[in-house]
C-alpha cells in the first residue's frame, strides 16, 4: 500500500527512497519466485485495502504493526474499518524479535503495559523462549490488478547507486559476519576503525531481513561449545543490542503520546535550544571537534554513521551546543537509509536524557576523550576529514594544537582548511549541567 504522504516522505532523503525501492522490487521477484506476485496500490490505505479484500475475496487481513502514537491510531482505525465490513482483522509485531505484548504479560505493574527501564526489561526479554515458527505458508494466486512497483525515477532517486538488497543477499552477509568477525563485534561497536559491525538496520528497518530471524541465527552460534568465553561475551553483546532495539519499539508502543513528547514528563519543559550559531557547522561536519565532523561527514555521505559515533555526535548537539534532541533526530532522519522513527525518537531520548532510564544528571560525552580512547590512531577521522591527514597522531586530537601547528594554517586546502573548535568543551559542559541542575531543583 503506497500512500501520497509516505511517498513524499521518501523524496526527502533520495539514498532512503532508492533503498525501499529496490527493496520492494527484490519482495516482488521473492514472490514470483515462489508461484504469486505482489499486488502494490495507491492512495488511502483503509479505502484500497477495503477494495483488494473485496477483489481478491479475502475474509481475513493481517498486517505487521507500526509504532508511535500516529501509526497506532491509524492501525486500530483500520481494524475497526474492516471488522464492520465483516473481515477478521490482525496486526502483528513483525519488526521487533520479542514482542512487546510477550514481555509486557511478565509485568503486573501498570496492568502489564511495559518497561520504562533497559536493565528488566532485558531481564525479562532473555527468559523468554524463542522457538521458531514452524507454520507452513502457501501462498495464493490472485487475479487482481496491481499499479505498477514504486520506483527510484518516481521519487527522484533514480541516480543513487548501491548494492540492491534482498533477503537472501542479507542473510548470507550476516551468515559470513556470523561465521567470524561476529566474535568482536564488542570491540568494533565502540571502535569505528577497527572490525565491522552487522550493518543491518537498514534491511530491518525495511523487513528485508526479520529481527527473529537473525536471533535465531545468533542463538544457535551461542550453543557452539567451543567457542571461547570472550567469543560468547561478543555474541551476548549482540544479543542485547538486538534486545536494546526491541526495548526501543516496545516504548513507542506502550508510552509514546507523540513522536516528539519527551518521555519523561517533567522534561518535556526543559529549555533546549532550537538553533545556534553553530548548529550548521555541526550539521556539515565542521565544528573543529575531530570524532564529531567525522561522524556527520560519513552520515552524509554514505547514509549511515557508526553507533558509538552516533552517540558523541549526538551529546555535542544535545549538551555542547544545548540544542533540542528533535533537532538532531530530524538531521539524522534526513541522511539516514534505515527508516525507524520508533528507534530514532528512543535513542535521540536516551541520549538527551530525557527518555528511559533517566539518570541523576545526563551523561556528557567527552568528544576529544571519546576520540583518544577509540581512534587513538585517527584513521577513522582521517579517513572521512582528509584536510587532517597529515596531523601527527599526537597533535591530532589535542585541543591547543592547532595553534601550535603552522602547518595547518598554510592554504593547503585552499577554502577547506580545517576549523577550530567552535566552543570551549569542557565550559559548554559544565554551563548546560549547571542549567540542567538549576531546571531539576525548580521543577522538584
Amino acid at each position: 500500500m503506497l500512500e501520497p504522504r509516505a511517498l513524499a516522505g521518501l523524496e526527502k532523503n533520495r539514498r532512503r527512497a532508492a533503498y525501499y525501492c529496490a527493496a520492494v522490487a527484490s519482495l516482488a521477484r521473492d514472490l514470483e519466485a515462489r508461484g504469486t506476485r505482489l499486488i502494490v496500490r495507491r492512495g488511502e490505505s483503509k479505502r484500497a485495502i477495503l477494495r483488494l479484500a473485496k477483489e481478491t475475496g479475502a475474509n481475513a487481513v493481517t498486517w505487521s504493526a507500526r509504532y508511535g502514537a500516529a501509526a497506532q491510531q491509524a492501525g486500530s482505525a483500520l481494524q475497526s474499518a474492516l471488522e464492520e465490513a465483516g473481515l477478521r482483522a490482525t496486526q502483528v509485531h513483525d519488526a521487533p524479535a520479542v514482542q512487546p505484548d510477550e514481555t509486557a504479560a511478565a509485568r503486573s505493574v501498570d496492568g502489564g503495559r511495559g518497561y520504562r527501564a533497559l536493565t528488566p526489561y532485558f531481564a525479562v526479554w532473555s527468559a523468554l523462549l524463542r522457538e521458531p515458527h514452524t507454520a507452513t505458508v502457501r501462498f495464493a494466486q490472485v487475479a487482481a490488478l496491481s499499479d505498477p512497483l514504486p520506483s527510484a525515477e518516481e521519487c527522484g532517486a533514480s541516480d543513487v547507486a548501491f548494492e540492491p538488497p534482498s533477503e537472501g543477499a542479507a542473510l548470507a552477509a550476516f551468515d559470513a559476519y556470523l561465521a567470524g568477525p561476529i566474535l568482536g563485534y564488542r570491540t568494533a561497536r565502540n571502535v569505528p576503525a577497527d572490525g565491522p559491525t552487522s550493518r543491518l538496520s537498514e534491511a530491518l528497518s525495511f523487513g528485508v531481513v526479520s529481527a527473529r530471524t537473525i536471533l535465531r541465527r545468533v542463538d544457535e552460534r551461542s550453543r557452539d561449545p567451543f567457542l571461547l568465553a570472550e567469543e560468547k561475551v561478543a555474541l551476548d553483546s549482540f544479543t542485547k543490542a538486538l534486545a536494546r532495539r526491541d526495548f526501543f519499539l516496545q516504548l513507542a508502543w506502550f508510552f509514546e503520546e507523540s513522536p516528539d513528547a519527551a518521555l519523561q514528563p517533567r522534561m518535556r519543559t526543559f529549555p533546549f535550544a532550537r538553533s545556534h550559531p553553530a548548529l550548521e557547522a555541526w550539521r556539515e561536519g565542521r565544528t573543529g571537534f575531530p570524532l564529531v565532523d567525522a561522524g556527520m561527514r560519513q552520515l552524509r555521505e554514505t547514509g549511515w554513521m557508526h553507533p558509538r559515533v552516533r552517540s558523541v555526535a549526538a551529546s555535542f548537539l544535545c549538551f555542547d551546543l544545548g540544542v533540542d534532541w528533535r533537532v538532531g533526530r530530524d538531521t539524522f532522519d534526513r541522511y539516514l537509509v534505515e527508516d525507524d522513527a520508533a528507534l530514532a525518537t528512543g535513542n535521540w531520548q536516551w541520549t538527551a536524557a530525557v527518555g528511559a532510564d533517566l539518570a541523576q544528571f545526563p551523561r556528557i560525552y567527552n568528544p576529544r576523550k571519546q576520540a583518544r580512547s577509540f581512534d587513538p590512531r585517527g584513521a577513522y577521522v582521517r579517513r572521512w576529514i582528509p584536510e587532517l591527514a597529515q596531523v601527527p597522531d599526537v597533535d591530532l586530537f589535542d585541543a591547543v594544537a592547532p595553534g601550535r601547528r603552522p602547518q595547518l594554517a598554510l592554504p593547503l586546502f585552499g577554502d577547506s582548511a580545517y576549523p577550530p573548535p567552535v566552543l570551549d568543551h569542557e565550559k559548554a559542559a559544565r554551563d548546560f549541567l549547571a542549567r540542567y541542575a538549576d531546571f531539576v531543583r525548580d521543577s522538584a
